[in-house]
């Protein structure tokens, strides 16, 4: 998001300039990951974490400011001419799970036309589109203090009253992006005496929006719960400023003075009147319960002794309301503040006390400890691991934990945690693989010209299951191209399939196993041809290859990806092999190659099987040395030069005992279908 450091200093008086106000902030946890333009055209882009959106508006983030400078925090101008009587409108909440609190105004003989100068730039300086004045000046309204309004015209809402409901089995409304959407049962609506006029907390109705026409207009600000607006914008696939943050918890208390600021912009650019007092409809209060805190926890987790003014300061200028205990334990009652839902414990002061006091400020020690160090299980495997990757040129990435819906299904079949209140639909649920962050990391790498990547990432996925949850650990493993060029300089991207299978062959080799076979029955994510499982013990290990161009082209990846999962959860129960020492033999080997000509559904393991199966004990190496298709070859087959090596540990080997092994191996080869070459 974007807002104004002109418009934060009309609430607080920051001596200091854009680019250290914004460092400031940054310290503070409301980060500013950019300054764009200067002067009154300076913007702040902002990173606000998604249990803040008390800080996702100028006010909410110059109170932040006022409690680093120890300045005063200047109130919002709501000043409204008196209106004595009622505004002769009905409030009606029928669902109070849904809708807690619903304030409205009314403001007639209006002239709609285009918003003032000074309210349509600071709307474009923020990236908002302009409409009129009324419809602008909700927009503004949420930018300047962050609680939601809308505004209808007064007279095409029916009967004189506003409705709080659910919608009715089949009822449909046409939002105001033109969209006929079908209503359901669990869709919360704010209805007049016959019909749905919005979808309450995302996006208002196309029949009671603000035209030229309009003359008298019905304001709304309101509190509705968290859950019901996420299952409605996710049912609809309508994400909008007003749902993002209703989503997260708006601040209950604020209905009143968010309909006031939208009445004192209305009058102020669209003339006209009120029409008696605010309409206030209370149907349960949402109160945040008071936290208890004790200065000898603020001075023992935080490793410091801080004066009890300097508490008192911040939590003050934040918004809390301390009352001091009689007896001392605990030292105070804290009254938490409506905006503020993410404060709910000791430690969440603590926090609050910490980071507005200054990170910096504290002295680097480690904390006290005693017992003994007791080492995770499986840490020798995973260091062996992690060893070997850095020996064979990968760095160590880590990724994030969420991922998309869509993301889950191309690279999962498990079923997968939602998270209850995601940041963004691109980060909705607990990643239950790794190979979508770790395509996101080479893809950072190859925008930024850096052409040959190789990482690896070691962590946790995480799978719903009957019983709940369960975390298997997971290496990834992304690399862009191959890493050794030939002799003359030059190497192709087919190369880096084998490249890839060596490196996870080399890993795989440190564990005990009776047997490792490879087949090619890799998932769909990858290019068939250029992927293979590792099989050991008859369990899946690992899957590595070249990642399919239609995913490619999808994220858009300027050039082949190579991928390797391995299972550690399947992998860990196999012991580390032993380091065994064995004599290098006195008596020379004996090579015999082996030209023949095989059809191409004949794969080198049905070779490798065939000859290891004849039980040749003097047999150490069985390798393919050269492949060929082509000229004389026929179509459909190819020919592959073998390379046998024969030697004793206690002899020197006859020639007749190696013809005879040779004889032997060309005779299973045959078996196969191939044909030797002459």
């Amino acid at each position: 998001m974007k807002l104004s450091p002109t418009w934060l200093r009309e609430f607080v008086d920051a001596k200091v300039d854009d680019r250290r106000l914004a460092q400031d902030l940054s310290s503070v946890g409301i980060a500013v990951e950019n300054i764009s333009g200067e002067g009154k055209n300076a913007v702040f882009e902002m990173e606000i974490g998604t249990n803040r959106p008390d800080a996702m508006n100028h006010y909410g983030v110059a109170r932040e400011a006022s409690a680093i400078y120890n300045l005063p925090l200047r109130a919002v101008d709501s000043k409204l001419p008196a209106t004595p009587g009622n505004a002769e409108f009905t409030v009606e909440i029928a669902d109070q799970g849904g809708c807690a609190r619903y304030t409205a105004r009314i403001v007639r003989d209006v002239s709609i036309k285009p918003s003032p100068d000074a309210i349509a730039k600071r709307l474009i300086l923020v990236d908002q589109r302009t409409i009129n004045n009324a419809a602008d000046a909700t927009n503004y309204a949420l930018w300047e203090m962050g609680h939601p309004t809308h505004v209808f015209d007064l007279d095409l809402l029916e009967g004189g009253k506003i409705l709080v409901r659910r919608a009715f089995t089949g009822e449909t409304i046409k939002t105001l992006d033109g969209v006929e959407r079908k209503l359901t049962p669990e869709d919360l609506v704010i209805a007049d005496a016959v019909k749905p006029v919005a979808l309450a907390g995302v996006m208002g109705g196309f029949d009671t929006m603000i035209t030229d026409k309009t003359r008298n207009v019905l304001i709304e600000a309101a509190w509705f719960d968290p859950a019901t607006i996420r299952k409605s914008s996710r049912r609809h696939a309508l994400h909008t400023d007003a749902s993002h943050r209703f989503e997260r918890g708006a601040d209950f208390d604020a209905t009143t003075k968010a309909c006031d600021r939208v009445a004192a912009l209305i009058l102020e650019s669209a003339g006209g009147k009120l029409a008696g007092l605010a309409i206030d409809a209370v149907a349960r209060q949402v109160d945040l319960a008071p936290v208890a805190l004790h200065l000898s926890d603020v001075h023992r987790i935080l490793g410091e002794r801080l004066e009890t003014n300097e508490i008192f300061r911040i939590l003050q200028q934040l918004g809390f309301e301390l009352m001091p205990e009689r007896g001392g334990d605990p030292d105070f009652t804290v009254h938490i503040p409506s905006w503020r839902l993410d404060v709910e414990r000791e430690i969440d002061l603590v926090e609050e006390i910490a980071r507005l006091h200054g990170y910096d400020k504290f002295a680097n020690t480690l904390p006290a400890y005693a017992g003994a160090v007791v080492e995770a299980p499986d840490a020798e495997k995973d260091n062996k691991l992690r060893t070997a990757l850095l020996a064979l040129g990968y760095d160590e990435a880590v990724s994030l934990t969420f991922i998309s819906h869509e993301d889950a299904e191309t690279f999962s079949s498990a079923p997968v945690i939602e998270l209850a209140n995601p940041q963004s639909e691109e980060a909705s649920v607990m990643r239950s693989s790794l190979v979508p962050g770790m395509l996101n990391m080479l893809a950072y790498n190859l925008n930024r010209g850096t052409d040959s990547v190789r990482l690896f990432e070691a962590g946790s996925v995480f799978e719903a299951t009957d019983d709940g949850t369960s975390e298997p650990k997971r290496i990834c493993m992304g690399a862009t191209s191959p890493p050794l060029q030939n002799a003359q300089g030059w190497g192709t991207h087919d190369g880096g399939f084998f490249d890839l299978k060596g490196d996870v062959e080399n890993l795989l080799r440190a564990f005990e196993h009776k047997s490792l076979k490879y087949d090619a029955q890799t998932a769909d994510y990858y290019y068939p041809g250029r992927s293979a499982r590792a099989l050991m013990d008859g369990a899946l290990v690992a899957q590595f290859g070249q990642i399919h161009p239609n995913i490619s082209a999808v994220r858009r990846l300027r050039q082949n990806v190579f991928i390797a999962e391995l299972y550690l959860d399947r992998l860990f129960p196999q012991g580390l092999r032993a380091v065994r020492y064995q004599a290098l033999p006195r008596y020379p080997a004996v090579e015999r190659d082996f030209s023949f000509v095989f059809e191409d559904g004949v794969t080198f393991e049905k070779i490798q099987t065939a000859v290891i199966g004849l039980g040749l004990t003097e047999l150490r190496s069985f390798v393919p040395v050269e492949i060929f298709r082509g000229g004389n070859v026929p179509a459909g087959n190819y020919s592959l030069l073998l390379r046998a090596r024969f030697q004793s540990y206690a002899r020197t080997l006859r020639e007749d005992e190696v013809a005879h092994w040779s004889a032997q191996i060309l005779k299973a080869l045959e078996g196969l279908g191939g044909k030797l070459r002459a």
